[in-house]
């Protein structure tokens, strides 16, 4: 289950009384950043900007690739450790505005963790370190660390001892096969 904070509303739907839960200044500004962060091709000025302005949480050489959407609305609620790497037109969400409620959540990258292009990370997940995200998945539950996961709804392919034994066997065939190539 992912741990967000419930906020229940009246009247209209959550997403009519936004500025309510949060200031439109304050998404105006962060619309900017983001938009400039998304286009940069530099990936210190972007972390500077992220960190500087959203008060995001992103370690040093980690890698938001072109086009990756932080939150508009609660970027400060997301965590990215150190050498990470989130692909392509990734959309990270710390909101989710429903009719009856708007939630709130952390969402928390580990380390050395790589997130495929076109995936969505829904708010309240944490991704363990050195797990792997598939490309266009919907990220709407923890992964644990070392997993390989994918899809929508994503599911687990490779528990991390799954993977490192796939690993180990891959590499014990391409020595096999590059002593036959010798001899």
């Amino acid at each position: 289950m992912r741990k967000t904070t419930r906020y229940p509303v009246t009247k209209s739907n959550s997403l009519w009384q936004i500025y309510k839960t949060v200031p439109l200044l304050k998404v105006c500004k962060n619309f900017i950043v983001i938009q400039l962060g998304r286009y940069s091709p530099s990936l210190k000025l972007k972390n500077w900007l992220y960190r500087t302005f959203l008060k995001m949480k992103i370690d040093y050489e980690t890698a938001l690739a072109l086009m990756v959407m932080p939150d508009v609305m609660f970027p400060e609620k997301i965590s990215i450790g150190k050498n990470s790497i989130v692909g392509y037109n990734t959309t990270i969400l710390a909101h989710e505005y429903l009719i009856e409620e708007y939630r709130l959540g952390d969402v928390i990258i580990g380390d050395e963790v790589m997130i495929g292009a076109n995936t969505t990370i829904l708010p309240g997940v944490t991704i363990g370190d050195g797990a792997i995200v598939s490309a266009s998945t919907l990220v709407h539950e923890d992964v644990p660390a070392g997993a390989f996961v994918g899809g929508n709804p994503m599911r687990v392919i490779y528990k991390k001892e799954e993977r490192e034994e796939k690993m180990r066997t891959q590499s014990r065939l391409e020595t096999e096969g590059s002593n036959r190539d010798v001899t």
